[in-house]
């Protein structure tokens, strides 16, 4: 094991160089499958003889591998049994001893195993967590409540089920009382060590940690324990939220310490316990509420206090939000007096908003945007107003009115020094004219209806959009109005107002053009009340030239991969322009084309940005669905080496995406020959390699399923097929995978000749068999159920009900009647997709028309429970619904990135997406077509069926197909 600690140490130092880097990376992957390579990790973070920079190295790759391999989709350890209990007998520790730096990644690592076995698995830790604690060592209890946050915290967004109960349960038995005690004990240290700045710095981060946790174990419901004592928790709450000691301030005025941190906590608890809890905690309400009072009028504007004040306001935004406690403000004094001394201080433009606007613009635009600031003054103020304004729509529309008049006088009488108050006059009248919450499909729906949107608009709004020379965040302001207000303005405004913000894209400002986009691609999204795009695609197309290549010019100002991939927002419009235009893309591909390309190349040097990836990729997507129709050779051989370039590179962010793209170019011309270049991509798709990494899985078996039609000849000479039914081997085993398994075995079955197949068909039936009898799913069923109608239902390509019945006899003699009885015919009523349902229609009729041995085997009850089961699918025939059908506007959907983990899942590139494909494309109206097709079996078999209809139905089922053969 030393050798291994030091090499993998090594290893670890040199990844850290960016000319080692990849060598060295791949070095360390192939170790992992080495016994104790996980405990050879947590030997280089204990150590302190390593550099520091290595033992972080460590516990982040630590941390990974955990989420790769503490256990598969059916929760099965994949690590050696004593490498899990070494694991879990030393982690606790570790933590605990090393550096808080390292302790994060430690506790994400404990937090996902966690995820698979806490408690059940591990009913020691929460015992183990105890025994730790001390009555004064802060440093050790740090660690401690490090670890258990690290844990509980998972509760906070999950939905209530017994199981999450007894887990709870479990803790608040073995860690409530310890916890308190720990609470007093921190709150006696403090208060016995005013003057030792070293004591109170550790016990304040103590105390930070046992506030997190008093959430955690309130989250889902209240404590007894905390229930039993609150008037006493409630007491050291408001103490520490009133706490002041010179001591523990910052010398920094843009740093928080751990006063703010503490009373940040304080307040986010306080916020939980009066949205849950307010039936017992009311009565202890007014000494909070005046505290949070007292501190916003006394606070200064330092942005050290930011979340703080955000954290202060979210508080009393909750208690606004409970009808008793709101009554307190139904008052326009004191109304005013709240937008005076609280709403106005935090939302007005401070200097640092300024800087931040001019020195780092992307971080404005993200603290700004909708929902991604909620920790910030402004946001948490106008949340405040607008809760206020729930409560008391006229009075708060009257008061802040007022105010809004007298900022946009005072913008009037010095429009070059005093353009700051004209900022904090839209500000507020945005915040009241606003109801509901603004969603990032539509910005606000509904309007306070006390004021006018479009005559402020006209009045204040419009000339900052068509004066070139206005203050560039009086120039922002405007465009955010439109972009906060979109759904509202009316489609005829719109054609004046939208050629305005694309004008905006040549500024100069950062800010300023990166709103344009943002506002651009959210308007080109919107739909009016007849689902019509509010602007056309006649609308877009004559400026999308001059658009895309301006937007890919802002974008590349910068050639270093990470400025290029900095704004997201660039390359969303982008896509969203790609998206309109559709084919009117076709005259300009060769520009979009060289400059994806181009940007794909620099940027597979060092992913950084996952967001402007994926709308990348969506763009190229929605190039190749639009213009590969009629360019699919162009597309192939303009893309192929990029793409190859980064499957070379082994750029594992891009990979999923690179394959559904390439499968995408290959079913855009299905019918079309193998090219060199895709035949030399089967090699690598067919290792075993990527398959190992789940985020590529479903990409690549969408791009082997593309390559399978065009290249069935070339699969079949070179012997190819073995290695693809191992993938539909390995897939079809796991619960996680078993539907891409049965898309890629049915693409197989569907493309190449039977005969080439005929050695095959046993051990693929005996494996789907094996795990219908050992671990069946109800999905992996379902599966089954439509694998053999998809069987059954192409006789015509020498398949069928009897060949599939051929050849589980092979596997065992009449094995196919109980599975038959038991598992094909119930669930093939439960089948729910369209498409799904006609490949059963297709089949049971095909079955009733020619099968032999439903004829002659399987005598009167097999062709009759057949029969019903066909009607019962015809009560209610299905209509497949055509792919592509959001062609007709402007919203195929992007994912919602923040949702989205990138680079640990697959995610689905929506432009490109593979639509449903119907393999019987000829019948349409289906239960027209069951009658004619048997009654053309039933002239071919000389009446066979009508004799079968007599002797084998009950009357209703006799008079039910009698009307489908009528017609």
């Amino acid at each position: 094991m030393a050798g291994n600690v030091s090499e993998t140490s090594r290893l670890l130092e040199a990844s850290l160089d960016p000319r080692q880097q990849k060598r060295a990376e791949q070095a360390i992957k192939a170790q992992e499958s080495q016994p104790g390579f996980s405990l050879a990790l947590l030997q280089i973070v204990a150590s302190d003889a390593n550099p520091f920079t290595t033992r972080l190295a460590s516990a982040l790759y630590f941390k990974n591998f955990i989420k790769r391999n503490w256990t598969d989709e059916d929760g099965n350890y994949k690590l050696p049994q004593d490498e899990v209990i070494a694991i879990k007998r030393e982690l606790i520790g570790l933590m605990i001893a090393v550096p808080i730096a390292l302790q994060s990644q430690l506790g994400e690592s404990i937090s996902a195993i966690a995820d698979s076995d806490f408690w059940e698995r591990w009913d020691t830790l929460v015992d183990d967590l105890v025994s730790r604690l001390t009555p004064d060592n802060a440093v050790v209890n740090n660690g401690v409540l490090q670890v258990a946050h690290s844990i509980f915290r998972r509760w906070r967004p999950l939905f209530r089920s017994d199981g999450l109960f007894t887990e709870i349960k479990h803790v608040l038995e073995k860690f409530s009382v310890p916890f308190l005690t720990l609470l007093q004990n921190t709150d006696n240290v403090i208060s016995q060590n005013q003057n030792d700045k070293l004591v109170l710095e550790q016990n304040f981060a103590t105390l930070s940690l046992i506030v997190k946790l008093f959430y955690d174990l309130s989250c889902q419901d209240l404590p007894p324990v905390f229930e039993d004592n609150l008037q006493g928790l409630s007491a050291l709450l408001h103490k520490y939220l009133t706490y002041d000691n010179p001591l523990l301030h910052t010398d920094d005025e843009t740093e928080s310490g751990p006063l703010e941190f503490v009373k940040a906590g304080i307040f986010e608890a306080l916020v939980l316990y009066v949205q849950k809890y307010e039936d017992v905690f009311g009565p202890l309400l007014g000494q909070f509420i005046e505290s949070s009072w007292n501190l916003l009028t006394t606070i200064g504007p330092e942005t050290k206090y930011d979340i703080l004040v955000s954290k202060a306001l979210q508080f009393l935004t909750s208690v606004a939000h409970i009808p008793q406690h709101a009554e307190v403000f139904k008052n326009e004094s004191i109304l005013g007096q709240v937008v005076e001394k609280v709403i106005l201080p935090n939302l007005s433009l401070r200097e640092s908003d300024v800087e931040l606007f001019e020195d780092e613009p992307i971080e404005f635009i993200r603290r700004d945007l909708e929902g991604s600031d909620s920790d910030t003054r402004r946001r948490a103020a106008t949340d405040f107003l607008r809760q206020l304004m729930e409560r008391f729509e006229q009075l708060v529309t009257t008061v802040v009115s007022r105010y809004t008049t007298h900022y946009l006088s005072q913008y009037a009488s010095d429009r070059k020094g005093k353009w700051k108050d004209k900022d904090t006059a839209v500000y507020l009248f945005s915040s009241i004219a606003a109801k509901g919450t603004a969603t990032a499909a539509h910005g606000i729906q509904t309007t306070n209806p006390h004021v006018d949107i479009i005559d402020f608009f006209k009045e204040h709004i419009a000339e900052d959009l068509t004066n070139q020379s206005a203050e560039p965040i009086l120039q922002v302001d405007a465009i955010k109005y439109l972009y906060l207000f979109r759904s509202v303005i009316a489609k005829q405004h719109w054609q004046t107002a939208f050629p305005l913000l694309v004008q905006h894209l040549s500024s100069t400002n950062y800010v300023v053009y990166t709103y344009a986009a943002i506002a651009i691609e959210r308007i080109l999204y919107l739909q009016d009340g007849d689902r019509q795009p509010v602007i056309s695609k006649s609308d877009i197309a004559p400026l999308s030239k001059d658009l895309l290549q301006q937007l890919f010019k802002l974008m590349t100002k910068s050639t270093a991969p990470e400025k290029i991939q900095e704004n997201e927002f660039l390359m969303k419009c982008v896509m969203r322009v790609l998206i309109v235009i559709k084919d009117d893309v076709i005259p300009i591909t060769d520009v979009v084309l060289t400059n994806l390309i181009n940007i794909t190349r620099v940027i597979r040097h060092n992913p950084s940005n996952p967001r402007f990836y994926y709308f990348h990729f969506e763009s190229i997507g929605a190039l190749i669905r639009f213009a590969a129709p009629t360019q699919s050779t162009k597309l192939e051989t303009a893309l192929y080496e990029p793409f190859a370039e980064i499957l070379q590179g082994d750029v594992q962010e891009f990979l999923p995406y690179v394959f559904q793209l390439f499968a995408a170019l290959l079913e855009a011309n299905p019918s079309a020959v193998l090219s060199p270049y895709y035949q030399s991509l089967l090699e690598p798709v067919l290792q075993q390699e990527p398959w190992d990494s789940r985020g590529n899985i479903p990409a690549l078996v969408r791009l082997l399923s593309a390559i399978i039609p065009r290249g069935a000849e070339q699969i079949l000479k070179e012997n190819r097929l073995t290695p693809i039914l191992g993938i539909f081997q390995k897939l079809v085993s796991t619960k996680a995978n078993e539907s891409h398994g049965f898309d890629l075995i049915e693409t197989v079955v569907g493309n190449l000749p039977v005969d080439a197949l005929s050695q095959y068909f046993v051990p693929v039936l005996q494996i789907m068999l094996t795990r219908l009898s050992n671990s069946k799913t109800e999905n992996f069923a379902l599966r089954f159920v439509r694998f053999y109608h998809f069987i059954s239902a192409r006789d015509d390509k020498g398949l069928g009900a009897d060949f599939f019945i051929n050849v589980t006899d092979q596997i065992q003699n009449n094995i196919f009647t109980p599975v038959y009885t038991t598992i094909i015919l119930p669930d093939t009523q439960k089948l729910t997709r369209p498409l799904d349902r006609k490949i059963a229609v297709v089949s049971l009729a095909k079955t009733l028309a020619d099968s032999n041995a439903f004829v002659e085997r399987y005598g009167k009850k097999g062709w009759g429970i057949t029969c019903e089961a066909l009607l019962k699918l015809l009560i209610n025939p299905p209509i497949p619904t055509t792919g592509g059908g959001d062609d007709n506007n402007n919203t195929i959907a992007d994912q919602d990135v923040d949702d989205v983990s990138f680079g640990v899942g697959f995610t689905q590139l929506n432009t490109c997406r593979k639509p449903p494909k119907d393999p019987f494309p000829e019948v349409g109206d289906v239960k027209a077509w069951v009658g004619s097709y048997l009654l053309e079996a039933d002239r071919r078999h000389g009446g066979r069926i009508a004799s079968f209809v007599n002797e084998r139905l009950s009357p209703d089922a006799k008079a039910a197909l009698g009307a489908v053969m009528r017609g």
